[in-house]
């Protein structure tokens, strides 16, 4: 059996030779120095990055339903506020814009998907302090609930315990509600670290649960859907984060169909939805694509 931990540990310590190719994903622009250099060039040459950073101070609510013949009847209206892509120390306004957005706001659940800092290397003492500061806007019944993201080191699940944000690392919980229960799956990152246990996870879990997936990338839609989920959340992809007119997304970044990249969509009786993220990477600059808060109702129909 695999030591997931040990994994993840020792690519973060940069022994990948071996382990680096059991992820979705290996190839990343955040690391090459060159092609961010040369990006931001163009855009400030044409005189576009400062257009690039308004837009990714742009931060939207946008409000989803999905309807579930399966919800128990006492999760009938229940509100899921999700918040992926944090990246909150790429520009220093981003963590007030998300006060902003989700101050005040009472739901039944916050979940987050992974990826709290900008950079994928170093301290990220800064991203977790701004972190903390947004999160202390939230309202939510049944708490906070996160996972880790490609960006994320494991010492981040730490520090999100102590912001009281449950972290689930291939393990699960349950939420009860008038005698009835709504259960969490939340798996380590699949796309970059490829430290994602399904069965694990599953372990606990009664078969014939109403089950949601947290999952950093949407890559795992085969896996999700013979495991019999009925919602998955996600993000990673950031929906392109820089889209050009009539041609969309540049750049996808999962390994998986382009229409499960970005919004709403279903795969095989699972009903899915990839957040655009909140922050941004490479660069902190949006184009088409505006961030976004996520505000989910759960409707049995």
């Amino acid at each position: 059996m695999i030591d997931r931990r040990q994994k993840r540990l020792s690519i973060e310590r940069g022994h990948v030779d071996f382990w680096h190719r059991r992820g979705k994903g290996s190839f990343h622009l955040e690391n090459i120095e060159l092609i961010k250099w040369l990006l931001d060039a163009v855009l400030r040459v044409t005189g576009l990055y400062a257009r690039g950073i308004r837009n990714a101070l742009d931060l939207r609510l946008r409000e989803v339903e999905f309807s579930f013949s399966a919800l128990p009847p006492a999760f009938d209206g229940f509100r899921i506020l999700h918040l992926s892509d944090l990246h909150l120390d790429c520009l220093p306004e981003l963590h007030e814009r998300l006060a902003e957005v989700i101050g005040g706001r009472e739901v039944d659940l916050c979940v987050l998907t992974g990826d709290y800092r900008f950079d994928v290397k170093g301290s990220a003492d800064e991203a977790h302090g701004l972190l903390g500061q947004a999160l202390k806007r939230v309202t939510s019944r049944f708490g906070l609930v996160g996972i880790l993201g490609n960006h994320d080191f494991l010492e981040a699940a730490a520090a999100l315990e102590q912001m009281g944000v449950r972290v689930l690392l291939n393990s699960s919980l349950e939420i009860r509600q008038g005698g009835e229960s709504l259960w969490l799956v939340g798996l380590d990152d699949p796309h970059y670290y490829g430290c994602d246990d399904l069965p694990a996870a599953l372990d606990a879990v009664p078969p014939e649960a109403f089950k949601v997936l947290l999952v950093h990338s949407p890559e795992l839609l085969q896996e999700a859907s013979e495991a019999g989920f009925a919602l998955y959340l996600c993000g990673h992809t950031h929906a392109g984060q820089i889209r050009l007119p009539g041609i969309g997304p540049v750049i996808r970044n999962a390994s998986c169909a382009r229409r499960f990249t970005a919004g709403a969509w279903r795969y095989r009786g699972v009903q899915g939805y990839t957040s655009p993220g909140i922050g941004a990477s490479l660069l902190p600059v949006r184009f088409l694509c505006p961030p976004e808060v996520t505000l989910i109702r759960l409707l049995r129909g």
